[in-house]
C-alpha cells in the first residue's frame, strides 16, 4: 500500500511540476537567469534526494555543506545560509523517522544535551542581544535533534559501511586540501582551521585505518595520508591542532599495544631531525628557531612563555565572566558594548557581538554563566569518560576494529584542542557539527561495547565489525 501510494505520487509530481516548470522559465524566464533561483532550486532538488535516501545520504550531505560554508571558495557565500536549511531539515525529518521506527533509546546523555539547550536559552533571555542569542540556541537544538536522530540512524545498521565510508572520506578530504595547498590556495580560511580539522579528525582516523586488517595497498596508501595528514597539521604553525594529533595518536598506539608503531614513529621523526643537524646544521638552527617563533611562542615575546599568545583573549573572558558571572553575556554572544537594534548578521557570526575567548571551556562559561554551565561540565565529563573506558578495553583487547575506537580517540582529540580554541560550542562551525554528530554515535557504539563485553577477549560484534570492514575495503 506504500509503494502503491508513493508511485501515485511521484507519477502526479511528474504530471503536474514538469508543465509547470516550462511555463514558469517561458514567463518568467529571468528567474531561471539568477544565481540565487537556481541555487534554491538546485538545494531544493538535493533535499528531496537526499530525504529520500536519508541514511545512506544525509550526513554526508550536512557535512559537505557546512565544510563549504566554511572554507574560503567562490561558493562559500551561499552555504552560509543553506546550511541551516539544511539541518532544520535533517533534523526534523530524522525525528520523524525514529519516532515512527520507535527503534532507539534516550538515556542521560541525550537529556544532559537537552538541559544543555534550556541552560543556552536561560541565557539568551537576560542577554544584551536577545534576539541574536535566541537564534544561537535555536542552531544548537537543531545541531543536537540532528546529531541524536539524523546521525544515529545514518549508523545504524550499517556500521562497516559508515565507518569504510567515513576513512574514504578523510583520504579524499586530505588529497584535495592538500592539493589547493600544493596549489598556494588556502581554503581552509585560516591556519587554525586547517590544523584542526587534521589534527581532530584526518590523522587520528587515517592512523586507525592503517591498523585494520587490510590489503598493503590499502595500508600504504593510507599511512602515506597519514603522513600528509600530520605534515598539513605541522605546517598550520596550529599548536592546539599539532597537540591534539600527537595526543590522539600516541593513545590510540598506547591503548592499542602498538608500542613499536609508535617508538618507529618518534624514531623517524629523531632521525630526520639529527640528519639535518647534521648534514645543514645552518639550515637545521633556522628551522628550530623558526619553530620557536612561529610555533611555540606565537611571535610573542619568549618572556610571556608558551601561552603569551592566549593570554589576552583568556584575561578578557575572565573579565566577561566576572561582569556576568550568573547567567553569562548570552550563548553564543559577548558583552561588546554595541547597541542591541544595531544590524547584525543573521546567518554567520557578527564581530559586533562575539569575541575571541582562546577556549571553548572558558567561552562556555562565558556565555551561560555559573548557573547555566552544570550541563554542559556533566555532559563532558560524560563523554570523556565513556571514551577513557573505550580505551582501557583497547588495552585489554588490542582489538582496532570495533567502532567505539575511532571514535573515543576522536572525542579525546576533540576535547584536548577545544581547551585552546573556541569551536566546541559554536554549532555554525563544521568540526563543531562533525564532533557532535560523532558524540552522539559514539555513546550508542560504547553503550554496545560495555553491554556486551564484559571480558578481556574479543567480542562478538567487533569480530563481525571487521570482517565486513574488510570485506567492504575488498570490494572497493
Amino acid at each position: 500500500m506504500g509503494k502503491g501510494v508513493t508511485r501515485v505520487l511521484l507519477i502526479v509530481s511528474a504530471i503536474f511540476i514538469a508543465p509547470a516548470m516550462a511555463y514558469l522559465a517561458y514567463s518568467r524566464p529571468g528567474y531561471f537567469g539568477s544565481e540565487v533561483y537556481l541555487g534554491g532550486l538546485l538545494l531544493l532538488e538535493a533535499l528531496v534526494a537526499a530525504v529520500w535516501l536519508y541514511r545512506t545520504t544525509f550526513f554526508p550531505l550536512v557535512v559537505v555543506t557546512f565544510l563549504l560554508a566554511g572554507m574560503d571558495l567562490p561558493v562559500g557565500s551561499v552555504w552560509t545560509m543553506a546550511r541551516w536549511v539544511v539541518l532544520a531539515v535533517g533534523a526534523l525529518a530524522g525525528a520523524s523517522i525514529m519516532l515512527k521506527e520507535r527503534r532507539y533509546s534516550f538515556g542521560l546523555f541525550h537529556v544532559l544535551a537537552f538541559f544543555c539547550v534550556c541552560a543556552a536559552l536561560m541565557s539568551a533571555a537576560v542577554s544584551r542581544y536577545t534576539v541574536v542569542s535566541s537564534l544561537k540556541v535555536l542552531s544548537l537544538l537543531l545541531l543536537f535533534l540532528y546529531a541524536a536522530t539524523g546521525a544515529r540512524l545514518a549508523v545504524m545498521n550499517r556500521e562497516s559501511r559508515f565507518f569504510s565510508g567515513l576513512l574514504i572520506g578523510c583520504e579524499v578530504f586530505v588529497v584535495v586540501i592538500a592539493a589547493f595547498y600544493a596549489m598556494g590556495r588556502e581554503v581552509m580560511g585560516n591556519p587554525n582551521s586547517l590544523g584542526a580539522v587534521m589534527g581532530v579528525v584526518a590523522a587520528p582516523v587515517l592512523l586507525w585505518g592503517t591498523l585494520l586488517n587490510q590489503g598493503p595497498f590499502s595500508h600504504r596508501r593510507r599511512l602515506f595520508l597519514y603522513v600528509v595528514a600530520m605534515y598539513l597539521t605541522y605546517t598550520s604553525h596550529a599548536r592546539a591542532g599539532i597537540l591534539a594529533a600527537l595526543v590522539s595518536c600516541a593513545l590510540l598506539c598506547v591503548a592499542l599495544r602498538k608500542y613499536a608503531l609508535l617508538a618507529q614513529g618518534t624514531a623517524v621523526i629523531v632521525i630526520l631531525a639529527a640528519t639535518g643537524a647534521i648534514f645543514q646544521p645552518e639550515a637545521f638552527s633556522r628551522t628550530v628557531s623558526s619553530i620557536s617563533s612561529t610555533v611555540v611562542y606565537k611571535g610573542k615575546d619568549p618572556s610571556q612563555g608558551m601561552l603569551g599568545s592566549r593570554t589576552s583573549p583568556w584575561q578578557d573572558t575572565v573579565d566577561a565572566i566576572r561582569a556576568h558571572v550568573w547567567f553569562g553575556t548570552g550563548f553564543g554572544t559577548s558583552d561588546t558594548g554595541h547597541d542591541p537594534t544595531d544590524n547584525l548578521g543573521k546567518f554567520a557570526s557578527s564581530s559586533a557581538v562575539t569575541t575571541e575567548h582562546g577556549s571553548s571551556y572558558l567561552e562556555i562559561v562565558a556565555w551561560v554563566g555559573i548557573l547555566g554551565l552544570l550541563p554542559f561540565a556533566l555532559l563532558l565529563a560524560l563523554l570523556l569518560g565513556k571514551a577513557l573506558r573505550v580505551a582501557q578495553w583497547m588495552h585489554r583487547t588490542s582489538e582496532p576494529s570495533h567502532p567505539a575506537v575511532p571514535l573515543a580517540i576522536l572525542m579525546i582529540a576533540g576535547l584536548v584542542h577545544a581547551a585552546f580554541e573556541d569551536w566546541l560550542f559554536a554549532p555554525g562551525y563544521y568540526l563543531c557539527l562533525f564532533y557532535w554528530c560523532m558524540a552522539f554515535v559514539f555513546v550508542d557504539q560504547a553503550a554496545v561495547l560495555f553491554v556486551t563485553d564484559a571480558r578481556p577477549f574479543l567480542t562478538r560484534r567487533a569480530r563481525s565489525f571487521r570482517q565486513q570492514l574488510g570485506a567492504v575495503a575488498a570490494s572497493r
